[in-house]
This record gives C-alpha cells, sequence and structure tokens, in this order.
C-alpha cells in the first residue's frame, strides 16, 4: 500500500509519483490543510449536515491521514489512471477511489490559488498574472494530449482521432514561464486533433508587453 510515510524518504519514486520533491509537498501540505478544513468544516459531516458524532466516529477509512489525502490526489492529477487502477496502490475499491476524487480536487485547487501557483483559465489575464512575470516575460506555449473514451459518434470519433497518439484524446494548451518552469496559463479543452498553434490562437492569449514566446 502507498502512503506519505512509506513514500516520504524515497526523493525519485516520489517526485515521479507526485511531480513535487518532499520539500514542495511540504510548502503545500499548509494551504491544503487550511482549504481542507474551510471545505469541510469539523463541526459539519460531508454533505454539510451539523455533525452529531465526534470527529473520527465510526468505521476509520485508508485516508485518514491529511497527507494521505494529499499524496492520493496529487498522484490522480500526475497520472491521471483509471479510478480502478489509482485505487488499487492505496487499497480502495473503485467506488472508494471516486468518492475521494470530487472531493479532494476542489481543496487542492483552492490550497493552489492560496499559494499563487494555479494556472490562469483566464486567456485575458495573463499579461498580468505573476507567474508570466517572474524572472521576465518570456514564455513557451505546447500542447499536451490525454486519452479519452473514443466517442460513439462517427464526427467526434474523427475530431479526437490524434495520430500522433494513435488514440482518442483531449488536449490542452499550457503557456510555460521559460525562467521559471511554471504553467501560466491552461487552456479550455479541445479535441486531441485540433493543432497546438489553432488551439493557443481560438485562446486569444494576450501577452505582456515585449514579451517573447517559444
Amino acid at each position: 500500500m502507498i502512503t506519505y510515510t512509506t513514500l516520504k524518504d524515497r526523493p525519485r519514486e516520489f517526485l515521479s509519483a507526485t511531480g513535487l520533491t518532499h520539500e514542495e509537498f511540504l510548502l503545500l501540505l499548509p494551504a491544503f490543510e487550511a482549504a481542507y478544513t474551510a471545505c469541510y468544516p469539523l463541526d459539519k459531516t460531508w454533505y454539510g449536515n451539523a455533525r452529531r458524532r465526534k470527529v473520527g466516529g465510526g468505521a476509520k477509512g485508508r485516508l485518514t491521514q491529511l497527507e494521505d489525502k494529499l499524496l492520493f490526489i496529487l498522484v490522480y492529477e500526475k497520472t491521471n489512471p483509471l479510478q480502478t487502477m489509482h485505487g488499487l496502490p492505496f487499497e480502495l475499491s473503485q467506488p472508494q477511489t471516486n468518492y475521494w476524487i470530487p472531493r479532494l480536487l476542489p481543496v487542492l485547487r483552492r490550497a493552489l490559488g492560496v499559494l499563487n501557483m494555479a494556472p490562469e483559465r483566464d486567456a485575458s489575464r495573463v499579461a498580468t498574472s505573476p507567474l508570466m512575470l517572474e524572472g521576465a516575460p518570456a514564455g513557451a506555449l505546447e500542447g499536451t494530449e490525454r486519452r479519452r473514451q473514443r466517442p460513439t459518434e462517427a464526427a467526434q470519433q474523427t475530431a479526437h482521432d490524434s495520430g500522433k497518439k494513435k488514440a482518442h484524446t483531449d488536449k490542452h494548451v499550457l503557456l510555460i514561464n521559460e525562467y521559471t518552469s511554471k504553467v501560466v496559463y491552461l487552456s479550455p479543452t479541445v479535441a486531441g486533433k485540433t493543432h497546438d498553434k489553432k488551439a493557443a490562437d481560438e485562446a486569444d492569449l494576450v501577452y505582456p508587453v515585449n514579451s517573447t514566446l517559444d
């Protein structure tokens, strides 16, 4: 079973699994804890009702520690596996995995936003984004694809059929700060067959004055 305790002293595996070093993980953890408490107050149940018994009552789940919750959702975001495959190393069933993912994703997004680490989703705000202006206004555009279920409609099959990946995919365009290697902007999802430049043009990005772009 993968846990924070078993993985924290294995830096190479930790980085491969989460996309973060252990030091970066520890910097994110307090913001994640604050976001978790804000999203799910201790005096309320998961569903927002007043709690009738003390916190910790009832059956004990696998993801009891906050560190394990953060590890779980970071691994999911890094590897994008099927829920069944994601649950196996954490000894969770597919329904249990499906229970945790939508509950922890908003917490992670909130924590990253507080730390100003979340990429912009509004293309018009890229020009003034601290992530873009850090170091110098120099960026690089790159398209990234991920596999998706094969659409049932023929037209959608053609649109999502990526010859490069030899699979049906969705695509995002990323704008990366060349000096810091941080993701500045994440575009809306487009069909995998869409050319990177076309997707970038349709996003209508607003760049800082005198910025360079690769």
